[in-house]
């Protein structure tokens, strides 16, 4: 979450290293919001040299000239529905607790500062993109998030967004948000509407729970990027509508949407993309970064686990597991459902390069149904199979061999994550297998 990309930044990166130093000879400094009275819950900077290394792995300053970085293929732009202008309304961001907004839904005492700046870390507004034959720079196994909204199929690089946490985009006709959290790792893709707004994302520079802490440019309500949720200000309490989105191969997606199209590197921000900026991050025996809460001792906080029904029924089921078994039939609010893994793609989280990742393979969640038909499914070399007809299928739940050859299974909207933070948001959750 900690890519900083400014000056501005870099000299709050100066003072948190300063901040640090002064919690190593025993102070213990805090930043009160602004307009808020000393006495109240506050916005906190954790002081600590850990938050200075990641910051310092992260750092980058955007191009002198202001001149993106570029593609060996020209990046187009798709259309965009506009988010509404900023309103003149008390801002969460400036003290969530104010007396004119509805109360916070969380305790504001947990929503910690890491570091940056409100959109210190910046969000991709204006997102460009290539078709599916014109991508060169993606390793076979890097990670992508894919995503599809009535036939509009899109693939955003880890690459990149490991950099930016946000695009704020068009897909299907729908305005959405497609997020990323380094440090909860997981994505997830968001309708950007609220009754008659339409709203755009920005990165917070804050926590809760050790994930990314949105805030919407039109009320600067909070919103927690794990659950869709207005935890302050104005819109406390609304919530975003989701959209299924999966991390998988570059390779599997590419195969499988050859007119989608994909992502640029071309956002306006020079990075080095392609450097992963938190190495070894999502080693099982490293704590979370700034989380504070109670771990389930069920399983170690790294543990990486694939979640389903947050609002409903709440259901882990453990990776390791999954991609040795290859597929895990369950019920899901008394529905068949089922969850496959497939080897081949990297962790973005791993060593210094993206695509040099340890392989934690790729997911996918759906219904075990095709016209009101039951299917179990068993993973082979070429992917997945039902016992039934022998169709073949694809990591997407696409049928691309067999009888039932062209047909989709319903996806079920999940994500990727790890343990502490799924558990620290469905805290009652089923754990498989």
């Amino acid at each position: 979450m900690l890519a900083l990309v400014t000056v501005t930044a870099l000299t709050a990166l100066t003072a948190l290293i300063a901040l640090a130093v002064v919690a190593m000879l025993g102070g213990r400094p805090r930043r009160e919001s602004v307009g808020r009275s000393p006495g109240s819950s506050s916005v906190r900077i954790i002081p600590v040299l850990a938050v200075a290394g990641l910051l310092l792995a992260g750092c980058a300053t955007t191009n002198g000239t202001g001149a993106a970085t570029t593609e060996p293929a020209a990046a187009s732009a798709v259309d965009q529905i506009r988010a509404g202008p900023r309103e003149d309304l008390p801002s969460a961001l400036v003290d969530p607790d104010a007396d004119v907004l509805p109360d916070p839904i969380v305790d504001t005492a947990e929503i910690i500062s890491g570091g940056p700046p409100p959109d210190g870390i910046p969000p991709i507004d204006a997102p460009t993109f290539l078709p599916t034959g014109a991508v060169d720079f993606l390793a076979d196994n890097e990670p992508v998030l894919a995503l599809e909204i009535d036939g509009d199929a899109r693939a955003y690089p880890i690459q990149v967004m490991i950099w930016h946490e946000i695009v704020n985009d068009t897909v299907g006709s729908t305005p959405v948000s497609v997020t990323y959290c380094p440090l909860c790792n997981t994505a997830v893709a968001v309708d950007r509407r609220v009754g008659d707004r339409v709203l755009s994302f920005g990165t917070s520079g804050s926590l809760y729970q050790s994930a990314l802490v949105m805030y919407d440019r039109q009320t600067e309500s909070l919103w927690s990027h794990f659950t869709g949720q207005a935890i302050a200000g104005v819109l406390t309490g609304a919530e975003l509508d989701s959209y299924p989105v999966a991390t998988v191969a570059w390779s599997d997606w590419r195969d499988a949407h050859p007119d989608g199209l994909v992502l640029s590197r071309d956002t306006g921000s020079d990075r080095d993309y392609g450097r992963n900026p938190y190495p070894g991050y999502d080693d099982i025996d490293n704590p979370p970064f700034l989380f504070e809460g109670e771990v389930d001792g069920r399983l170690a906080a790294k543990t990486r686990i694939v979640g389903v029904g947050l609002d409903s029924t709440p259901t882990a089921i453990r990776l390791d597991p999954l991609l040795e078994a290859g597929v895990v039939a369950f019920d899901l609010d008394s529905t068949a459902a089922v969850a496959w893994a497939l080897p081949g793609t990297t962790s973005a989280l791993d060593a210094d390069r993206v695509s040099g990742g340890r392989d934690v393979g790729a997911t996918g969640v759906f219904l075990a149904t095709h016209d009101g038909r039951r299917l179990t499914f068993n993973r082979t070399d070429n992917g997945f199979v039902d016992t039934e007809t022998g169709s073949r299928w694809d990591i997407f739940g696409t049928a691309v061999a067999g009888p039932l050859q062209g047909a989709t299974l319903q996806a079920v909207e999940h994500v990727d994550t790890f343990w502490f933070a799924w558990a620290s948001f469905a805290p009652s959750t089923v754990l498989l297998p």
